[in-house]
């Protein structure tokens, strides 16, 4: 069995502001390094074989604390990065809704395939994170792999795992330093564990 377990990355200023940020390389704020060291203790006891981030820093910087613990080096995988938000990058959600308004409802609605103008569509990110997800597992078979991406990224992820329609990805919760775990068998894969958070509460 492969197990490869998912992470996204610890609360960014602009989570807190409730700001797109897709590609923008915004660090992470005081409480997301807390996070991250939560995160690490609670998976410090799995026998990591290796550590992938997003090289977005709020992920590499997360991956970089949990991989401090099993004394290994982060590998980091552009193809894990959030979807690119383009125009939108920035722009708080009440200032979406008056210049785009039918396009934000598009997002929430029917996200696959909305592409978001100068940025990409939620197919998109599924194709590229699916398949880097996919070969990671191939180079790792049966280890056990932690990799730290991002919210609407792990979504699709997941989507892609479960055969689920990708419209239904807002169905799935990611909160900061959630994490999920995706165990790979023979002829089929499961999804061990979504959402957790309980370290943050510890």
């Amino acid at each position: 069995m492969t197990k490869i377990i998912l992470v996204r990355h610890g609360v960014t200023t602009w989570n807190h502001q409730f700001r797109y940020q897709g590609h923008s390389d915004i660090p992470l704020a005081e409480e997301g390094f807390l996070q991250a060291k939560k995160v690490a203790l609670r998976l410090a006891k799995e026998p990591a074989a290796a550590v992938y981030a997003s090289d977005l820093g709020r992920a590499a910087n997360t991956a970089h604390v949990i991989a401090e613990q099993h004394k290994l080096t982060v590998k980091l995988l552009p193809a894990l990065r959030e979807i690119n938000f383009g125009l939108w990058e920035g722009k708080t959600y009440p200032e979406l809704e008056k210049g785009y308004a039918k396009e934000v409802q598009g997002l929430f609605s029917c996200p696959a395939d909305l592409l978001i103008p100068e940025g990409e569509s939620f197919r998109q990110v599924k194709n590229r994170a699916y398949s880097a997800i996919m070969d990671v597992a191939k180079q790792h078979a049966g280890e056990t792999i932690i990799a730290v991406s991002h919210g609407g990224t792990i979504r699709t992820i997941l989507c892609a795992v479960l055969d689920l329609d990708l419209n239904k990805l807002w169905n799935i919760k990611q909160d900061n330093t959630a994490v999920n775990i995706i165990e790979f068998y023979e002829h089929k894969a499961v999804v061990a564990l979504v959402n957790d958070t309980h370290h943050l509460r510890s």
